[in-house]
């Protein structure tokens, strides 16, 4: 058996044995058994089709919860992550998991939400579309921005979602809901993070770098208390708990609450990425990178596996 045919049936065991029917959005049990699994990418397919409507998402949300779906395989005509993904299915499913309904289709996609002028007016989370066929005018690809030049998107026939420079897009579209939008000062909205100390410092390091504001706010919860001042008894420092090594590699002052956010979203969208799942981003920031790759998954360590646990309860409910 194929290392590709081993991960996919592995995946059909995990959903037999977890999902007893169809579901529309990622569910709980469903994210865990892929993460036991050492698996990337969770949630189930949205079969949503019209235009956008309003939901509930934000542009740290949309960039995070593409980033689940890091490494699952190119499959033309694909909508279910357990077989394989394409362009315009990854990006509904994204969005239709996150409360928007998107058509099917690139083209279709591409009439979706509002206009963006170019590039330097685009904001993560918007949609980047392509036509990569001179023979056949029309939009025939799309991806997910992230800000920095980069997009999220499943390319083509054996490649898998992955992060890529964005290039030239022909057309760029926001279908977030304008409640949800940026601010002039690059801050997305946070309501639900209200009364969260620090919030703005979450929401803007979670838009900047693609990461969950309430994930941010539930590590500084788990580390800190929210203490910018807090030391470990191992020498961990401010409100996300850096060792002055780490920080050092990172360019961060661990003492300074903006600089640290700021380096913390940056340190777990690598640590996210590298790993293909939000709680191995987790694990790696509490056990470190090396302890993750040592164990092909969450290190069997109590306390790692309790942090995961809490961090991503926590994240839960400030959302």
């Amino acid at each position: 058996m194929d290392g590709l045919t081993a991960v996919q049936s592995r995946i059909s065991e995990i959903q037999a044995r977890f999902l007893t029917a169809p579901r529309p959005a990622a569910s709980a049990d469903w994210t865990a058994a892929a993460t036991a699994a050492g698996l990337a990418g969770t949630g189930a397919t949205s079969a949503a089709a019209g235009t956008a409507t309003a939901g509930s998402a934000s542009e740290g949300a949309v960039v995070a919860e593409a980033r689940k779906y890091l490494g699952v395989p190119y499959l033309w005509g694909g909508t279910d992550p357990a077989k394989g993904l394409d362009c315009s299915g990854f990006t509904q499913l994204v969005y239709g998991n996150l409360g928007i309904d998107l058509p099917r289709t690139s083209s279709q996609q591409a009439t979706a939400g509002t206009a963006v002028a170019s590039l330097a007016e685009a904001r993560p989370g918007d949609l980047v579309f392509f036509d990569h066929s001179p023979g056949r005018p029309g939009i025939d690809h799309v991806g997910i921005y992230v800000g920095d030049g980069k997009m999220i998107a499943a390319p083509q026939a054996g490649e898998v979602v992955k992060v890529q420079d964005v290039g030239n897009p022909a057309v760029i579209r926001r279908v977030l809901p304008a409640e949800t939008a940026s601010t002039g000062s690059g801050t997305a909205t946070g309501a639900s993070l209200s009364g969260v100390p620090y919030a703005d410092l979450f929401t803007r390091a979670g838009s900047r770098h693609g990461v969950d504001p309430a994930l941010l706010a539930a590590v500084a919860k788990q580390e800190s208390g929210f203490n910018a001042s807090a030391v470990s008894p191992a020498g961990a420092q401010g409100l996300m708990q850096f060792m002055p090594a780490t920080a050092r590699g990172l360019g961060v002052d661990p003492l300074d609450p903006a600089s640290a956010v700021d380096g913390a979203a940056r340190y777990l969208a690598g640590l996210t990425e590298q790993f293909g799942s939000t709680e191995l981003g987790l694990a790696a920031y509490n056990a470190g990178p090396g302890t993750v790759r040592r164990y092909g998954g969450i290190p069997p360590y109590a306390e790692t596996q309790n942090y995961v646990r809490s961090v991503m309860s926590k994240a839960e409910a400030l959302r």
